[in-house]
């Protein structure tokens, strides 16, 4: 696995630069220097005792050319010593019983090495509150979950209905008060004969970026120790993970027996209250609120069993009753119980109404091929929904739609703003083998005669084709589209300059921005950068991760300089060109996000990070991204100080072959 190459990068320093804003988690109580000295020499310990364990481990590995099943059982014991680590150097005890807490986790840490090191698991078989860790690909930290097991729970017998339960906001979730949650509060919901997994999320983010990430890959670590039914996984929620059960539901609908989003928020405009100030937004920001809000692309649930719940008197019931207009206007009805004279909390009743409905939409399960499907996306991001694959679009951003039936004659679809797409059929028992597509009529090739249909059709002057696009250089395409912000969904390793440039004030920028980047990842992400010099970079670095972010320009980056001639940015001493416009090195920076390869997850990031930090703090519901595919910034302006446009000179989005376009701006207050 490429986790495991990972570990030995999981305590990189953090970077604080003087008089930075902190954002949440904010700074909790003073630690008293007794109990910071025991908890650091305590965690130190454990760390060491980990650390022999992995190293007894990978020579195993080497001795036996694969690796041994301990390994994987490693981060289950590590979780425990790392979130006291965490919440011990940002401050971010909140209360003194957290300390006892704390104490309690890594008593529990030290348990379960000494058990690895005897060569037992016991925690994998164990019923009610379980809290197990896995090493993210994205960065190499290590992440906890949390899990309710089953009690008639017997390992291997039975395959079992798994529910995702995402958590609200809480200003005050450190990794400690997550885990002392997990080990004491079942949920809400636990269903018979049902895990429910509780993922992090890394903190607060309404479960968006790495935090969307962090839900499929602690639903991957629960598959690879439990036997789970692929056909009965639900999509749950409150308040904050109200609005990630709606994201989850709508971008990923075909994946749930169940979507069952409680309260939550379904769009930026209305939710932040945003209608009478449009004038001051970018006209790119705007665009990019489709790719998360589910309110653009409500019909898309459709495709699943959805159960909404409101409480009567909740401000969040505005996320429901939005949706339910929306699918009210596509001809649908929704579910949407409500707890009457009920604030932000579950009503008993409905609460029970909700699990029976639920319980019953997974019986159905969620792997059978439907007869219809409706499909909206804005973004090759969110490309697949049951049957049919979006392979390119005409143009990113805009409305993007298909629709599906299968009928007697034959698979019908109808499509708007699509240039290329997939069918992928298992079962045509009593369908015709003919395609009917925006008034066309195609009869398949011989090799699509019988059995399954895998067919790709693409546009060509207007006529749709079998067959892929044809292969003419860089096009945008699933995990290959951007914006800048995409490139934090898949392992990236920050590459910084070894050399000066001949700005100095360049330079400092560059530094700032490599810090503040490093800053704020953690604090919001609770994570840590993988970070080397451009000197340091061997072909292993080039080959594993799939994004390399890099800082400075040719002359103090040699990355950057062996790229330059790869790359749609015109390079000089003194100055840069980008769409056609000069900008100085003294007052200006290029930032941008663009292919290494055709391959999928391919990208390279020029001088940025995460490009909504100035905005995490406020709302995680507008933790959208800030900046498109490309900008020019204001050396000026500093990075928490770019809110709502202010220090971008120029931005834009590249076409749908990654080259430059005259940005179409939509009209004042216009958002899609």
């Amino acid at each position: 696995m490429k986790c495991i190459l990972l570990f030995l990068t999981l305590c990189l320093p953090i970077l604080v630069t003087t008089g930075q804003t902190l954002i949440e988690p904010r700074r909790g109580i003073e630690i008293p220097e007794k109990i910071q000295s025991e908890l650091s020499t305590e965690v130190q310990k454990l760390q060491q005792q980990a650390d022999t364990l992995r190293q007894k481990l990978m020579r195993i590995r080497q001795k036996l050319a694969k690796t041994p099943k301990l390994l994987r059982f490693l981060p289950d014991a590590e979780i425990f010593h790392e979130s006291v680590r965490r919440t011990l150097e940002d401050e971010i005890f909140y209360s003194k019983k957290q300390f006892d807490v704390a104490r309690k986790l890594l008593k529990m840490g030290k348990e379960r090495l000494d058990h690895l090191e005897q060569g037992k698991t016991p925690w994998n078989e164990e019923t009610g509150l379980v809290v197990r860790g896995y090493v993210s690909e994205i960065d190499g930290s290590l992440q906890p979950y949390g899990l309710v097991v089953p009690e008639n729970y017997q390992p291997g017998i039975e395959l079992l209905r798994l529910d995702i339960w995402q958590h609200g906001r809480s200003n005050k979730l450190s990794e400690v008060a997550f885990i002392d949650q997990r080990l004491s509060k079942p949920g809400i919901f636990t269903p018979d004969n049902t895990i429910v997994l509780h993922p992090y999320g890394r903190y607060c983010n309404a479960m968006k970026f790495a935090g969307e990430v962090d839900t499929f890959e602690a639903m991957d670590a629960v598959k690879s120790f439990y036997l789970i039914d692929e056909d009965r996984i639900c999509m749950r929620g409150f308040s904050m993970g109200g609005a990630a059960a709606w994201h989850f539901g709508a971008h990923y609908a075909d994946q749930w027996a169940a979507v069952n989003p409680g309260a939550g928020f379904v769009d930026v405009k209305i939710y932040q209250g945003l209608t009478g100030k449009l004038d001051t937004i970018p006209w790119y920001e705007k665009k990019m609120w489709n790719l998360y809000d589910p309110l653009a692309v409500a019909v898309n649930l459709t495709n699943t069993t959805l159960v909404a719940y409101s409480g009567e008197e909740d401000k969040q019931k505005q996320a429901a009753d939005l949706m339910e207009a929306a699918l009210a206007k596509e001809g649908h009805r929704m579910t949407h119980i409500v707890g009457p004279k009920t604030g932000h909390k579950y009503e008993p009743k409905a609460k029970e109404k909700v699990g029976k409905l639920v319980d019953e939409a997974t019986k159905q399960g969620s792997k059978q091929q439907p007869s219809k499907v409706s499909f909206v996306t804005y973004s090759l991001k969110y490309n697949k929904m049951h049957w049919i694959t979006l392979d390119a679009l005409e143009q990113h951003w805009e409305k993007a739609r298909v629709e599906g039936e299968l009928k007697e004659d034959g698979v019908h679809l109808k499509t708007k703003n699509v240039e290329a797409l997939s069918l992928d059929l298992k079962d045509l028992h009593g369908i015709r083998r003919t395609l009917h597509i925006d008034g066309q009529k195609l009869e398949p090739v011989a090799a699509f005669a019988s059995g399954p249909w895998t067919l790709p059709l693409h546009k060509s002057e207007g006529k749709w084709k079998w067959g892929k696009l044809p292969k003419d250089g860089l096009r945008k395409k699933h995990d290959l589209q951007g914006p800048i912000d995409d490139a934090f969904m898949a392992p990236f390793l920050v590459v910084t300059p070894s050399k000066k440039s001949l700005s100095p004030k360049f330079d400092q920028w560059v530094e700032q921005e490599i810090q503040e980047f490093q800053f704020q990842w953690r604090k919001q992400f609770r994570g840590g950068l993988q970070v080397k010099k451009d000197t340091e970079l061997t072909i292993n670095d080039l080959v594993y991760f799939d994004s390399l972010i890099v800082f400075g320009n040719p002359q103090s980056n040699t990355l950057l300089r062996d790229f330059k001639n790869r790359l749609p940015i015109r390079w000089e001493n003194s100055h840069f060109e980008v769409n056609g416009k000069e900008y100085p090195f003294e007052t200006h920076a290029p930032v941008m996000i663009y292919p290494l390869s055709q391959r999928q997850g391919r990208y390279i990031v020029i001088n940025s990070g995460f490009t909504f930090a100035a905005a995490g703090k406020a709302s995680n519901s507008r933790q959208t991204p800030r900046l498109p595919d490309w900008a020019v910034l204001d050396l000026n302006v500093a990075p928490l100080d770019r809110a709502d446009g202010t220090g971008v000179v120029d931005a834009g989005f590249f076409d749908e072959q990654w080259k430059w376009k005259s940005p179409i701006k939509p009209q004042r207050g216009e958002t899609r």
